[in-house]
């Protein structure tokens, strides 16, 4: 090798680190995004009719929180209740720092309020944090998790055929949304599971989880959200759950489904969201979601190149990684959601 071609061999190699490294520091920053304290005044008004249930998981041997709003409208006064046809759901997903309380999308957003009387159930689960909403292959080693988490079945079968059979809701032809970590999960969920789930949007997801450097950011991010092992989850970098799980190496199987997909993510910035945000969270804000934007782009590509041709891709050029987009993102697909689950 020439000292020319060895030059350019070392400076692709820099540059590789480079890249690496940046990702790494800025999914480490996730948390920060996606973890925000809490506000009170930020839940669901009173008197809509959520329900707060826990729903044995016999696969993670726990309840599971879930937070559930009936699309069932309630009887007029003095008309006697005739037995409710089982409605259609949206199950929403939350961030990488997922609280066991609350699901980040009542806290964050008027989630609830925004699909009242609309006819579909909402289903929030509660918990999963740094899960990706998968099943692993064991317990977190590092921080000594006492059970295995089993999130795909959870959600694939001990929670729909538990809502089915207490709360009159359908398991098949339903919508799944996700943001950031569970972008992608919800793409996912919809490849293997496309009669459950017809409808699946992932806002600012991470859809290239397999990639090198993606693999190695995920690792550090879930280290600092909870000191989760993520060898635990899908094992050593070189195992076939990575691809399995990655929306982009899923492209076509999503694309035979039919599958209609709502795809959102912007190149970070600024816009009129943005009034009143914490300026301490803007960088990171800025970084996750200018990390996320390729992937998005690299699945809209892998997707089209298959055939798919039923899906809607939001790049908008500007916007970041926060819980006001996702809130905004929530209603613009509603209608969509809507339309295409109740056909």
């Amino acid at each position: 090798m020439d000292s020319a071609s060895s030059g350019s061999a070392v400076r692709a190699v820099c540059q590789r680190l480079a890249a690496a490294t940046a990702a790494v520091v800025m999914m480490a920053t996730m948390a920060a995004v996606t973890g925000s304290t809490p506000r009170a005044s930020a839940f669901s008004r009173e008197g809509l009719p959520v329900e707060y249930l826990d729903v044995y998981s016999a696969a993670m041997g726990r309840n599971i929180h879930v937070e559930f709003q009936n699309g069932v409208a309630p009887p007029a006064p003095d008309v006697p209740a005739a037995p409710a046809a089982p409605t259609k759901a949206v199950y929403l997903l939350d961030g990488l720092r997922a609280q066991d309380d609350y699901s980040g999308w009542d806290v964050n957003t008027p989630a609830f309020e925004r699909f009242y009387g609309s006819g579909v159930s909402v289903v929030m689960p509660v918990g999963g944090q740094s899960s990706f909403y998968s099943d692993w292959y064991k317990p977190s080693s590092f921080n000594k998790q006492p059970y295995t988490y089993k999130w795909e079945t959870f959600l694939t079968s001990e929670l729909p055929q538990w809502l089915a059979a207490n709360k009159t809701v359908s398991t098949t032809g339903n919508g799944v949304v996700g943001l950031s970590m569970s972008g992608g999960a919800a793409l996912i969920l919809s490849a293997y599971h496309p009669q459950q789930f017809i409808y699946a949007a992932s806002l600012s997801g991470f859809l290239n989880p397999s990639a090198l450097v993606m693999q190695q950011a995920i690792r550090v991010a879930m280290l600092d959200a909870g000191g989760y092992n993520v060898d635990d989850m899908w094992g050593a970098p070189w195992d076939a759950a990575w691809k399995r799980n990655d929306p982009v190496k899923q492209a076509a199987t999503i694309a035979r489904n039919g599958t209609r997909l709502w795809i959102y993510c912007a190149p970070g910035g600024q816009t009129d969201l943005d009034q009143g945000a914490d300026p301490n969270l803007s960088f990171s804000a800025n970084s996750l979601e200018s990390l996320a934007i390729k992937s998005n782009k690299d699945f809209q590509a892998a997707y089209v190149h298959a055939g798919g041709a039923n899906a809607t891709f939001n790049f908008p050029p500007s916007g970041n990684h926060s819980w006001p987009y996702w809130g905004a993102q929530l209603t613009a697909l509603k209608p969509d959601l809507i339309a295409t689950i109740n056909r």
